[in-house]
């Protein structure tokens, strides 16, 4: 078997004023908190796994399959852009083997989410899946919770 390990980021403001979308991560609506804005939902946790797939997969970057200059993905659900990219890499002949993702966030506090979200990821990617919360502890700009930025690392496989 070969195998590759795949790095994403992504990184992604909240909204100055609370408005009618919510904050969503990992496809998890998070009431109570501004969104991030993005030209799709801004899912950023769904952003940095598409990227870590795509990656070692030999495949373009999500910015690449679906740019934001593309009005038919204004709004659309990350996690279904994750789907295809999903099927993009296994169409490429690669198996997902597992995927760990490190959220950094300042706020809204994560735990009470975080096995829905370990849910909607593993149910797309059908492997093991991990997430871990950070804080930005009032460094930068994570730490004065003017966003959220993630890390996500997958570990491929495709037979020799």
């Amino acid at each position: 078997m070969s195998q590759r390990i795949g790095n994403g980021y992504d990184v992604h403001p909240f909204a100055a004023e609370h408005d009618s979308r919510p904050l969503v991560l990992a496809g998890v609506e998070i009431p109570g908190h501004p969104r991030l804005v993005g030209h799709s939902d801004a899912d950023a946790i769904a952003h940095a796994v598409a990227d870590a797939l795509l990656g070692p997969a030999g495949l373009p970057d999500l910015g690449s399959l679906f740019p934001a200059s593309d009005e038919r993905y204004r709004g659309e659900s990350s996690m279904a852009l994750l789907a295809d990219v999903v099927a993009r890499v296994r169409g490429a002949g690669w198996s997902i083997v597992n995927v760990n993702v490190v959220v950094n966030a300042e706020q809204p506090n994560l735990a009470a989410h975080l096995p829905a979200m370990v849910e909607n990821l593993g149910a797309i990617l059908d492997t093991f899946v991990s997430i871990t919360p950070k804080r930005g502890e009032g460094i930068g700009a994570i730490g004065r919770a003017e966003g959220i930025a993630v890390w996500a690392v997958a570990l491929l496989e495709q037979p020799d």
